[in-house]
């Protein structure tokens, strides 16, 4: 089975067992973390990644992003969603939130308490889509569920770490254009969920940390390139002599 996930940071040297996968470009993200290649580090002879796969949910719609992820956590790997209150749904916010009025009112009658369970945060409405999509009540399907993490927002670990999108799920390429959508957060603050604002506060201090640490590696990266030119320019001739011996 290929794999739908690619890398949003650039890894120019992926290790010798990794195989490409994917050969498609797509811009998902207006800051610099957008700046994505087309590997797809997958272990040799199987469609399971050698680590934990964080994927960056912004502006993938919701159906899509859930039943690739459904089959990946079946097929055994481990995945992280991240930014789950960016995720899209096809339909303007108030169809989309008519339909989640509807779906509050639908409960048990002689006890509610026993379900079905009506949650409002994004990271919540994103883990019961894709519950719908596996057998998780059966060994295989609880082992599958429990290999998924979900976010709001891109908490500490995770923001040092390669985000993935999935080009098979992205709003830009499923959604007609022109077409109406709504954010999955912005549904969530209408019907109940009281962190939206908290949670843009923090991606956007967040985002200007990382702006800060990208220009300073930046700048870094320049001192480098200069100290390197001004060691050939010192070596000259000598060059010729190490080349041979360089690895």
């Amino acid at each position: 089975m290929g794999c739908h996930l690619r890398p949003i940071k650039q890894n120019p040297n992926p290790q010798a067992f990794y195989t490409t996968i994917s050969s498609k470009k797509h811009s998902t993200d207006g800051h610099r973390s957008s700046n994505h290649q087309t590997l797809t580090t997958m272990v040799s002879g199987s469609g399971i990644c050698a680590k934990e796969v964080v994927v960056d949910a912004r502006h993938h719609m919701l159906g899509r992003l859930s039943s690739i992820l459904a089959k990946e956590l079946l097929n055994g790997q481990r995945v992280t969603v991240v930014r789950c209150e960016e995720i899209c749904l096809s339909g303007g916010l108030v169809r989309q939130k008519m339909k989640y009025l509807r779906f509050l009112r639908k409960r048990m009658n002689t006890k509610p308490s026993h379900g079905p369970i009506h949650f409002r945060a994004p990271s919540k409405i994103l883990w019961r889509t894709i519950r719908g999509m596996i057998p998780h009540k059966t060994k295989r399907g609880a082992a599958a569920l429990a290999r998924l993490k979900v976010y709001e927002g891109v908490p500490t670990p995770y923001n040092r770490k390669k985000r993935m999108v999935i080009p098979d799920a992205l709003k830009v390429l499923r959604l007609t254009a022109g077409h109406k959508y709504c954010l999955l957060g912005r549904l969530s603050s209408e019907v109940g969920w009281n962190h939206y604002e908290t949670i843009k506060d923090l991606e956007k201090k967040r985002k200007e940390k990382a702006q800060v640490v990208y220009e300073r590696k930046k700048q870094l990266n320049k001192l480098r390139a200069k100290a390197e030119k001004a060691a050939e320019e010192k070596l000259g001739s000598q060059l010729e002599i190490l080349a041979p011996v360089t690895y």
